[in-house]
């Protein structure tokens, strides 16, 4: 820490006003305080106290943000609450002299006042009535985790980095000051406009208080560095939450000397990564991201379009935690009600930014994540259907599955599931690990054959391995998959994001009548001749339901999960109602645009 010489006695007075648990002090007590305080600069990334370290002192944050954050056993980073300013840190030990109980990091570069042990002793004789009470309930809060500052809007701060000479970093910078543009104030930050005459000077009008006063001033700030690493990049670096790094993908994926620098930086690792990959104008196809993610700490990658808003805007959403994502879950013909809730969601405004899907579910989520017509994605899912499959010997599967496997790879060709411009992922049941596979790389088709090869009736899937197999058998409705997919880090699973989830599998009871002794082959293939004979499940039905026993048992956790749970009225038609499915279509279609309009009066209350 470098310290500031002549502290700015009001401004910090200016912040114990406004604090929840200072505010109410009298103004004497408040001054008295504020000129025992010493104000400090703190560059961003550095550590402010480790765990474990003696509590010598308390500080306020006036300028910046900290991060509290531990180390596990494993030695794997667990990160908790930001600090802002206002808030005060380290009281607890102070008074209770006890050690630090974590880490405190500068997430940007930050002003803190500092008060030491002897002028903590100084004021408390000074004032010992309100100071014990307002003391008491900093423990209070901070032993109830309880947020000391007045509401106070937060500016998200972004840093676009290109990962080489030459990579379009500006355009990546503009388009997404655009898009954040459309929902809030925005404002963006270049080399070439910001650079001030001593841009390492903690003092300069490039300092923590000019951060501090655009963070006041806007609600997204967009910083654009440069691939040299100059000092204005290390600073934009510092300030950012979160780092967008961008790159031509017809370019080497090799990280480029200031990408490993940063990697060295300290705070780096609380930064939450991406990439962006800037395609020309009009490309039809992305490159593939896998080999861009290798050796990097990513939490998404980007195929986006030069010039192309709805890029940039979809972005943006998960860059804010506003994502939309869509989970398409098995259920035969049924499944064709997925394409009038996308209608529905389509004509309401509603933009999709991720699909997933199960069964049924991955092959419309598949095709609509190509970017296909909800008119062809019906039209091809038909001819798909009607393709039939020949048995085979009964040893692993009643049938082949070789139809099905020759038809997929015609419909998605060499098409991957990692090169699409609207991220998919497709669920599976590992019988080999117990769990549900997500596939989210890999050949599409493979990824759609897998999701779609019911237990038993279906040969599994191999892969690296393991048996894949239709996904119904866990979760029918892959919604905490999609929950992982919206935000990777574990803290940002619940929440990062709008979940839609669309339940097309009916829950019809599966029985005979009570005074039947056993299941016969001839009582079926009667009830199947004669008109009025009492029904009798079949193997295709026992089957059908096995396969998807755990998803109706987790139907609970699955709508507690998704912000909006949808379910066609979808009963009437038959598992292999395929001919009926511009009427499926329609029946969701139907009920959708009745739950939208449910929810925009929902939200017109708030």
């Amino acid at each position: 820490m470098e310290q500031h010489h002549g502290p700015d006695q009001q401004r910090v007075l200016d912040v114990l006003r406004a604090s929840a648990v200072f505010g109410g002090l009298p103004e004497p007590v408040l001054q008295d305080l504020a000129a025992l305080l010493k104000v400090q600069f703190v560059p961003g990334g550095d550590i402010v106290y480790r765990e474990g370290d003696q509590a010598n002192n308390m500080f306020v944050v006036v300028s910046g943000r900290l991060r509290v954050s531990r180390r596990d056993r494993a030695g794997t980073l667990q990160l908790y609450n930001e600090i802002l300013p206002g808030e005060s840190v380290g009281e607890a030990g102070l008074i209770l002299q006890q050690p630090r109980a974590a880490d405190i990091t500068a997430l940007r570069d930050s002003t803190l006042a500092l008060l030491s042990r002897a002028d903590f002793d100084l004021v408390m004789t000074r004032h010992p009535l309100p100071l014990n009470r307002v003391f008491s309930q900093a423990i209070y809060n901070h032993l109830r985790h309880t947020a000391q500052v007045v509401q106070r809007r937060q500016a998200q701060i972004f840093v676009v980095v290109p990962m080489s000479h030459g990579a379009p970093s500006t355009d990546v910078a503009v388009g997404l000051t655009r898009a954040f543009a459309r929902v809030g104030r925005a404002h963006h930050l270049s080399p070439d406009t910001e650079r001030g005459p001593d841009p390492d000077a903690a003092s300069s009008w490039h300092g923590p208080d000019r951060y501090d006063e655009l963070e006041k001033q806007f609600d997204y700030l967009v910083y654009e560095a440069d691939a040299e690493g100059s000092s204005w990049a290390r600073r934009a670096v510092r300030q950012a939450d979160q780092v967008v790094f961008v790159a031509d993908p017809a370019a080497s994926c090799a990280a480029g000397r200031f990408e490993l620098r940063l990697r060295d930086e300290p705070g780096y690792t609380m930064k939450r990564k991406h990439l962006v990959l800037l395609h020309a104008a009009g490309a039809t196809r992305p490159a593939e991201l896998a080999p861009w993610r290798v050796g990097r700490d990513l939490e998404r990658v980007y195929p986006i379009r030069q010039g192309d808003q709805g890029d940039y805007a979809r972005v943006s959403r998960f860059l804010t935690g506003k994502a939309t994502g869509v989970v398409l879950g098995g259920g035969g013909a049924r499944g064709f009600a997925h394409l009038g809730v996308l209608r529905a969601l389509e004509q309401s405004g509603a933009v999709v930014d991720l699909v997933g899907g199960n069964s049924m579910g991955a092959l419309i989520g598949a095709q609509y994540a190509l970017g296909l017509p909800l008119d062809q994605i019906r039209e091809q899912t038909m001819r798909f259907a009607r393709g039939g499959e020949r048995p085979t010997v009964p040893v692993i599967s009643l049938m082949s599955g070789k139809r099905v496997q020759r038809d997929l790879q015609r419909m998605f060709s060499d098409r991957s599931v990692d090169a699409l411009w609207r991220p998919f992922f497709a669920a599976a049941c590992n019988l080999s690990r117990a769990c549900t596979t997500v596939q989210d790389s890999g050949p599409l088709w493979r990824a759609v054959l897998a999701s779609n090869s019911p237990v038993g009736l279906f040969p599994p899937v191999l892969h690296n391995g393991d048996l894949l197999v239709d996904g119904a058998i866990l979760e029918n409705v892959p919604v905490q998959a999609m929950r992982m997919r919206l935000g990777t880090r574990l803290e940002k699973r619940r929440g990062n994001g709008t979940v839609i989830a669309i339940d097309v599998d009916v829950q019809d009871y599966l029985g005979v009548e009570p005074g039947l002794a056993r299941l016969s082959a001839w009582r079926k293939i009667k009830a199947c001749l004669t008109p009025g004979a009492p029904s009798s499940p079949g193997i295709g039905d026992i089957l059908y339901r096995a396969g998807h026993i755990g998803g109706l048992n987790q139907r609970g956790r699955t709508i507690a999960q998704s912000d909006h749970y949808l379910e066609p009225p979808v009963g009437m038609f038959a598992l292999m109602a395929y001919r009926q499915a511009a009427e499926i279509a329609e029946v969701g279609y139907r009920y959708a645009m009745k739950e939208i309009e449910q929810w925009n009066r929902q939200e017109d209350a708030r």
